[in-house]
């Protein structure tokens, strides 16, 4: 990681951000704008629709569904941090492999212990695995209550947290079909029901995933982190992908990561990503809660004053809905129950920003329609807005 101390401003770093992330210039494809962010995060199966919609010259859900469902250009996946990302096809294998294959032994080694209280040791465990994987080849695509009349023994029920106030009946099945998905075996497909919002879905057989080296998966999935979200810090990349500290430096060494000066202090970015990007025109956006653009980075004072972290992040650090002018986090927004979008602003933008914004909140109330968009994890701004 050596190389000259060029410096990089955080108007810079803004104006990057602004221009890589497809938000001050749209893009034309969901495909695209999954590229320019790495990933498009997917826990909230809205924001995947959201994020696109905020990016694409033409937002709707139409082109986000037939990238994920008809194409299979976009696939969801666990990924970096044990979160759920819709991921370009292309790009699967480097995270499975970088990211996965370590959190899925994990996870194994929690569900035998959960669940052995009840009888399922490795043996019992594997042959249930099997029956999903016929039953999936037999019958094709299916929903988790399909899958647990197919193979009985997914319906089986465990106590967790005995005694505690979070007691819960877990099911064997929702531990052990997300666990074939970490372990490349299935896949997320269409939707069971509901609306684009609704989290239900088909489970489904996944191709086979081509071998990668753990530690060229992780250089390739480094570079294109620091193309779509450097320069950056070296916790920056370990936040967002959940390596250790150890596996982070040794990725940033592989693809040749200079240090550079930032407004905070050292960073890191591409050996050929150290020459000034133009300064795009203003521009504002709306993002929903998780967005992977304000999800990108650990340290984001360059972009979020501090002082409203408290109305936007849930206590487990999760961003609720923001509101964007030309670079930073300007306040934030909601959808009430009768679907009006509302939002707040944290400083005056001036009247060029207010009429950009509010292009964008009417932009954005049109293609949703009818729909109601409610947030996963509720953050204070966003419980405020939304009241009736």
């Amino acid at each position: 990681m050596q190389g000259s101390k060029v410096r990089i401003s955080a108007g810079q770093r803004r104006a990057r951000l602004g221009l890589r992330h497809r938000l001050a210039v749209k893009a034309a494809t969901p495909e695209e704008v999954a590229a320019s962010v790495v990933a498009l995060h997917g826990t909230d199966p809205s924001t995947v629709f959201l994020s696109a919609g905020a990016r694409l010259t033409s937002p709707g859900p139409e082109p986000v569904e037939r990238a994920i469902y008809d194409e299979r250009t976009l696939v969801r996946m666990t990924g970096m941090r044990r979160t759920v990302f819709a991921v370009p096809a292309e790009l699967v294998p480097v995270v499975h492999w970088s990211t996965m294959a370590p959190v899925a032994r994990r996870e194994r080694r929690t569900l035998l212990k959960t669940f052995g209280a009840g009888g399922w040791d490795e043996a019992r465990v594997a042959a249930a695995e099997a029956a999903v994987l016929r039953a999936l080849a037999e019958h094709g695509e299916a929903d988790a209550a399909r899958l647990g009349t197919l193979v009985p023994e997914l319906r089986e029920q465990v106590v967790v947290a005995a005694g505690k106030p979070y007691e819960a009946l877990v099911s064997l099945g929702s531990r052990l079909l997300p666990l074939l998905a970490m372990d490349g075996l299935l896949v997320r497909g269409r939707r069971a029901a509901g609306t684009w919002v609704s989290g239900r879905h088909l489970w489904g057989l996944a191709p086979e995933l081509p071998l990668l080296a753990a530690p060229e998966a992780r250089a390739e999935l480094a570079r294109r982190w620091l193309a779509a979200f450097g320069p950056a810090t070296e916790a920056d990349l370990k936040w967002w992908t959940g390596w250790t500290l150890t596996e982070t430096r040794a990725a940033l060494s592989a693809v040749g990561a200079v240090e550079v000066d930032l407004d905070e202090g050292p960073g890191l970015a591409l050996p050929d990503d150290l020459e000034e990007v133009p300064e795009p025109e203003p521009w504002a956006a709306l993002l929903p809660a998780l967005d992977p653009t304000p999800m990108g980075w650990q340290a984001r004072d360059w972009y979020l004053t501090p002082g409203h972290r408290a109305e936007l992040f849930d206590r487990n650090g999760n961003i609720g809905p923001t509101v964007w002018w030309d670079g930073r986090v300007a306040g934030g927004w909601a959808q009430r129950p009768d679907g009006e979008i509302v939002w707040r602003l944290f400083a005056d933008v001036g009247a060029e920003g207010r009429a950009a914004v509010e292009a964008e909140a009417a932009g954005l109330a049109a293609w949703l329609g009818g729909i109601r968009v409610t947030p996963r994890f509720r953050t204070p701004l966003e419980r405020e807005l939304s009241a009736p």
